[in-house]
C-alpha cells in the first residue's frame, strides 16, 4: 500500500505531503488543477521518465518520494534483496531527485541504485491504467501470463519448464557429440595419419625437460672423453712401461752383484719401480674404462638429441608444446573413438531424448488443457463485466491456441484476448478494435477480474470513466471499489459517481494569482458533499446538486468517510 507520497518543487505543487489509506482514494478538481501532475510525481518516483520540464521553475531540484507498506511474501523484497539493498522492518521507500539540467538520481531505501533498479521495484509495487496506458493488456505477448495467473497455474508452469530445460538439456549434449562426429569423419584420414605418427612418437608429460637436461650433462661428457683419450695416447705413446721394467730389471741384475748390505739401496729401488708399474697398469686399464665408459655416452648423446628434436619438431608441427602431445594424443583417440563408435554411441541419449520429449508433451497438454477450460471460465467472467460498462453488444473471448511446432518453457499454446464491439463484426485483438473509450472499459472489466492474482500493492486508474456518465459511471465506480477490496486503488475521476465510491476523496485545485501553485486536499465529509455538488452541477451548485451528492453517498454507504 502507498502510505505517504511527498512531492517538492515539481511543476506547479511546491511543498506536497499526501497520506493515503487503503481501498478506494478518488482525487478530484477542475480540468487544469494538476491532476497530471501528481500522476507524473508518482510516475517519476517509481521509475517513469525523467524530465527536466518537471522541475518547478526557479528551483534547482524537485524531489518525489513514494512509501510503500507490504507484506513480507511482496515480490518486492525479492528484487530488493537481489539489488542487496538493506530492508526497512516493512517499508520501502522509493526515491528519485530530478534536477533542472534534465539529470536524474535514483534511490531505494536511502540507498542510491540505478533508474532500472527502481524502475523494477515500482512496477511490482504500482500499475497504471488510463485511456492510453493498459500496459500488458494490449500486448498479445503478456496475454499467456495473465491467463496463467487467473487460471492459477504456477505449479503446472514449473513441471512444464523443468521438463522443457532438460529436454533441450539432452539434445544439446546430442548436438554436441553429433558436432564432434562430424568434425571427425570430416577429419578422419588426417587423424589416423596424426594418431599413427603420436603412437609411433609415444610421447610423455614432463619429456622434453628430462631429455634436455639429459643433454646438457651428456655434452658436458663429451668434453671429458676428449680428455681421457689424449691421456691414453700420452701413456702408450712412448713406450715408458717397458723402459721403466727394463731399468727395473737392470737394477735388480746389478743389486745381485752385490752383497746383501750393499746392495740394499739399489733392492729398495727396484721394489718401488715393480710398485710404480704396477699402479702404472692399473692406472691405465682404469683410464681405458672410463674411455669404453665414455665412448657409450657419445652414442646415448645421439639418441638424446634425435629423441628431443623429434618431440620438437612434432610439437611445431601440430602448433602444440611438447608436453602437451600427449593431451593432443588423447584427443585425437577420442575424436577418432567417437568416428568408430558412430551411431551406436548414441542409443542412450537417444533413449532419454525421447523420454524427456515424452515428459515434456505431457506436461505441456496438461496445462494446454488447463488453458483451454480457464479460457471459458475467464472470457464469461469478463463478459459479464461488459454489460453494466455500457459495452452490452461487445463480446470478448480468450483465444487459446495449441501451436506443437513452436514448443518452449511454457508450452506450445498461443493466447490472445480478443474482442468484437459489433453484432456480427469479426473478433480481433483488442487494441485494434476497441476506441479509446472503450479500451479503457474492457481495462478496467479484466482488471476487475484479473485483481486478485496480480499482487500489486496499487493500482492508479487515470479518468477510466472518461466521456461516460449516469448508470455507467456507476457501474465503474462499484467495479473500482471491488478492485480496491483487494489491492489500495487510486482513480483520478471527474464522474461524481465514482467519487462517491470512494473511501478517501482528495481534491486538487490551483491558488495564487502571481505564482500559481497546485494543492491536494483531503476532504472530510461535508466538504466532500460539497465537491461532488460541484461535479453535478458545475461552477454554479444547487441546493438540488447537493441534495443529489447527498443521495450519491448514502446510496454508497460512505457518508461517515472523510
Amino acid at each position: 500500500m502507498l502510505v505517504e507520497l511527498t512531492i517538492r518543487d515539481i511543476v506547479l505543487i511546491d511543498r506536497l505531503t499526501l497520506r493515503l489509506g487503503g481501498g478506494l482514494s478518488a482525487l478530484t478538481g477542475e480540468t487544469g488543477a494538476g491532476k497530471s501532475i501528481l500522476l507524473d510525481s508518482l510516475g517519476l518516483a517509481v521509475g517513469g521518465k525523467a524530465e527536466k520540464g518537471l522541475v518547478r521553475s526557479g528551483a534547482d531540484k524537485g524531489v518525489v518520494q513514494a512509501v510503500f507498506d507490504v507484506g513480507e511474501s511482496h515480490a518486492a523484497w525479492a528484487l530488493l534483496d537481489d539489488a542487496g539493498i538493506p530492508a526497512d522492518d516493512d517499508l520501502i521507500m522509493l526515491r528519485r531527485v530530478q534536477n533542472a539540467d534534465g539529470k536524474s538520481r535514483a534511490f531505494v531505501n536511502d540507498q542510491t541504485v540505478p533508474v532500472s533498479v527502481l524502475k523494477r521495484i515500482g512496477e511490482s509495487l504500482i500499475e497504471v491504467h488510463g485511456q492510453h496506458e493498459s500496459q500488458g493488456f494490449l500486448d498479445q505477448s503478456a496475454h499467456r501470463a495473465l491467463l496463467d495467473d487467473f487460471a492459477q497455474l504456477t505449479k503446472d508452469l514449473l513441471k512444464v519448464k523443468t521438463a522443457w530445460h532438460d529436454l533441450k538439456a539432452i539434445r544439446t549434449e546430442i548436438a554436441e557429440r553429433e558436432a564432434m562426429q562430424d568434425a571427425a569423419i570430416r577429419e578422419a584420414d588426417y587423424l589416423r595419419h596424426v594418431q599413427g605418427e603420436l603412437e609411433a612418437l609415444s610421447p610423455q608429460k614432463g619429456e622434453e625437460a628430462a631429455l634436455a637436461e639429459k643433454r646438457a650433462l651428456l655434452m658436458a661428457a663429451e668434453k671429458v672423453s676428449e680428455d681421457i683419450s689424449s691421456a691414453v695416447a700420452a701413456l702408450g705413446d712412448d713406450g715408458l712401461e717397458a723402459k721403466v721394467s727394463s731399468a727395473a730389471g737392470r737394477i735388480e741384475r746389478a743389486a745381485d752383484r752385490l752383497d746383501a748390505e750393499a746392495g740394499a739401496p739399489l733392492r729398495a729401488a727396484a721394489t718401488r719401480l715393480d710398485a710404480a708399474l704396477t699402479e702404472f697398469a692399473e692406472a691405465r686399464s682404469a683410464l681405458l674404462d672410463a674411455a669404453d665408459a665414455f665412448v657409450e655416452d657419445e652414442s646415448a648423446l645421439e639418441e638424446t638429441e634425435e629423441r628431443l628434436f623429434a618431440l620438437r619438431a612434432a610439437g611445431r608441427k601440430y602448433g602444440r608444446a611438447p608436453d602437451d602431445l600427449h593431451a593432443f594424443a588423447a584427443e585425437v583417440d577420442q575424436q577418432l573413438s567417437l568416428l568408430d563408435e558412430g551411431e551406436a554411441s548414441f542409443g542412450e541419449l537417444r533413449e532419454k531424448e525421447a523420454a524427456a520429449l515424452s515428459a515434456y508433451e505431457k506436461a505441456a497438454g496438461a496445462i494446454s488443457s488447463k488453458r483451454q477450460k480457464a479460457a471459458t471460465k475467464f472470457s464469461k467472467a469478463v463478459m459479464g463485466e461488459l454489460k453494466p460498462l455500457k459495452l452490452d453488444k461487445a463480446q470478448f473471448k480468450v483465444a487459446v491456441t495449441p501451436a506443437t511446432d513452436h514448443p518452449g518453457e511454457h508450452g506450445w499454446d498461443q493466447v490472445a484476448f480478443e474482442v468484437s464491439t459489433n453484432p456480427g463484426a469479426p473478433f480481433g485483438p483488442l487494441k485494434q478494435i476497441a476506441s479509446g473509450g472503450e479500451l479503457s472499459r474492457f481495462v478496467l472489466a479484466l482488471k476487475t477480474v484479473l485483481t486478485a492474482q496480480d499482487g500489486k500493492s496499487v493500482i492508479v486508474f487515470d479518468e477510466v470513466d472518461s466521456g461516460v456518465g449516469g448508470a455507467v459511471a456507476d457501474a465503474i465506480g462499484e467495479r473500482l471499489a471491488r478492485i480496491a477490496s483487494d489491492a489500495q486503488t487510486l482513480v483520478v475521476t471527474h464522474s461524481p459517481q465514482v467519487a462517491a465510491r470512494s473511501v478517501t476523496h482528495f481534491k486538487v485545485e490551483k491558488s495564487g494569482r502571481k505564482t500559481v501553485k497546485t494543492d491536494v486536499r483531503h476532504l472530510s465529509t461535508d466538504e466532500r458533499q460539497e465537491e461532488i455538488a460541484r461535479m453535478l452541477s458545475g461552477r454554479d451548485i444547487t441546493d438540488e446538486a447537493r441534495a443529489a451528492a447527498a443521495k450519491l453517498l448514502a446510496s454508497g454507504g460512505l457518508e461517515s468517510a472523510a
